[in-house]
């Protein structure tokens, strides 16, 4: 890392890259949860190896179909799939060991190595909601997003001690043209925050720009060598693969960058109702996604990736929080871990228009889930609102502070000296308390999660200061949080060179917004 450091200084200017770096702030960033409690396992042995059994047999009797891209179909038959038309039939456990050669755990390296995460094994990364192109806050209400809005998010997220990513769509910004917003959006990931971040994959083309911008923000060799970008890939369930995220999957690929390989699954709409139906289907769909990954190239970092809800059988609408859900999660985790693969799944899930109550339960009860259910990589794990619609500003602070809940479930229980705290026993004795001892004093700063958005005054006060609302709190957090970011150090010469790629590229195509 020191090589690119050096280069980047070289490139940048030197001394005003070293001022950057001096009048900087530094801001507090948790290291990613490392799990110290076991994970939560639903099925036995027997149930988990009949759905792989099952898995297979859709592979290989019912197929998989890859649209509109005859060069992933010859690759398929050059592996020993059987193809009839756009269908691919997948002789039972030929995906599973093209799977073998996916990685069980990777680095993904930020520009600033202290953000370095490792996703599988037994650590758990969080990232921002993805997606919305809505947006919502107290004062302007339910509205379209802006790039303005965009940024906005990426500052928060940077700015969110217990949040290790920047994520990528944290709203789609709805002024900028189709064809030319992930330039927008790699831009503010890249100079408005020093996490990782994730690439553009709603074009191919769209992905090769975000590989040319990470190599000008790393440098083309670190790159070549490094993973330093996550990207979400949504199979169009049920078990169709299309051109549009394949092309951008065959991309990251090519160029040894992450991939989360996710099924879209709505119970009773895109899978079964049932529990071993579904995780039937989302299993067939990633042992597919997976296998094809390693097609393009062997060792290609990936993640298997569940996103599941379910259905409300009388207006249609998703749910969130829900114990079937829940079931769900725990099975994938379970599968994933036998294939010996990252984990992705959970959020700050809810169905809710509004940061209320039905947002905590189910955010609540989607957040320990996840993290229960062994998850390594979480996306949308903060201000997801209304289904996946709306990023809302109040319930991203709301999330990202609940999120250290998680940090310090994750810990699980110390038994060492200090944790059996036998001395502040012996000093306290029968009748007296425990504020002024030793034992106290020394550990009070870290024995217990503090928030930073919630109220947990006296009565009187929080009357006397306005009786505000959790929503109230966020909305004052939020408005402090912007009012104290400050942009992490980039060397101008990075900055400059990523500034004028992205002129060029609007500059050499008409706005599209279709």
């Amino acid at each position: 890392m020191n090589d690119v450091r050096t280069e980047r200084r070289v490139r940048g200017g030197g001394g005003a890259a070293r001022r950057a770096e001096r009048t900087a702030v530094s801001m507090d960033t948790a290291k990613f949860i490392t799990r110290n409690i076991p994970n939560f396992e639903i099925l036995n042995d027997e149930a988990l190896e009949i759905i792989e059994w099952n898995a297979d047999t859709v592979l290989e009797e019912i197929g998989v179909n890859f649209v509109e891209n005859p060069a992933a179909l010859q690759l398929w038959r050059e592996a020993g799939a059987d193809v009839r038309g756009e269908r691919v039939h997948i002789p039972r456990g030929l995906a599973r060991e093209l799977c073998k050669t996916a990685p069980s755990t990777f680095t993904q390296h930020a520009r600033n190595p202290e953000r370095n995460v490792v996703i599988g094994g037994k650590g758990l990364v969080l990232a921002p909601v993805y997606g919305p192109p809505f947006v919502r806050d107290n004062e302007g209400g339910r509205r379209y997003a802006t790039m303005e809005d965009f940024r906005n998010f990426v500052k928060l997220g940077y700015m969110s001690k217990w949040l290790h990513h920047s994520g990528g769509t944290v709203c789609e910004p709805t002024d900028v043209a189709v064809n030319k917003r992930h330039l927008d959006m790699l831009l503010a990931h890249m100079t408005l925050s020093d996490k990782p971040y994730m690439g553009s994959v709603t074009e191919p083309v769209r992905a090769e720009d975000s590989v040319t911008m990470s190599k000008i923000l790393f440098g083309e060799d670190f790159v070549d060598q490094n993973t330093v970008m996550t990207s979400l890939i949504n199979i169009n369930s049920p078990l169709t693969f299309d051109s549009t995220m394949m092309g951008a999957l065959e991309v990251y690929a090519k160029h040894n960058q992450a991939a989360i390989i996710s099924p879209f699954i709505v119970g009773g709409a895109m899978a079964p109702v049932t529990v071993a139906g579904t995780l039937t289907q989302v299993l067939a769909e990633v042992l597919a996604g997976v296998a094809y990954s390693q097609l393009i190239r062997k060792g290609a970092p990936v993640i298997f990736g569940a996103f599941v809800t379910s259905i409300d059988m009388n207006s249609g609408a998703p749910t969130f929080g829900t114990p079937e859900a829940a079931h769900i999660t725990y099975g994938a985790g379970q599968l994933a871990r036998r294939m010996g693969l990252p984990y992705r799944s959970g959020g700050a899930f809810c169905g809710s228009k509004l940061p209320d109550a039905q947002a905590a339960y189910e955010t609540a009860n989607s957040l320990n889930m996840a993290l229960l259910a062994g998850v390594n990589f979480m996306l949308h794990a903060c201000g997801w609102l209304e289904g996946g619609l709306v990023s809302s500003y109040e319930k991203f602070v709301l999330d990202a502070d609940q999120l250290g809940t998680l940090h310090h479930l994750a810990q699980g229980v110390s038994m060492d000296e200090n944790g059996q705290a036998m001395d502040a026993i012996r000093e306290v004795g029968p009748g007296g308390h425990y504020l002024g001892c030793q034992h106290t004093q020394a550990n009070f700063k870290s024995a217990f999660w503090r928030t930073d958005v919630l109220d947990y005054k006296p009565y009187e006060t929080w009357e006397e200061e306005g009786a505000r609302d959790s929503a109230t709190l966020a909305n004052q957090r939020v408005k402090k949080l912007l009012r104290d970011y400050q942009a992490p150090a980039l060397d101008p010469g990075i900055a400059e060179a990523l500034e004028s790629y992205v002129a060029q590229r609007k500059a050499s195509e008409p706005d599209a917004f279709g």
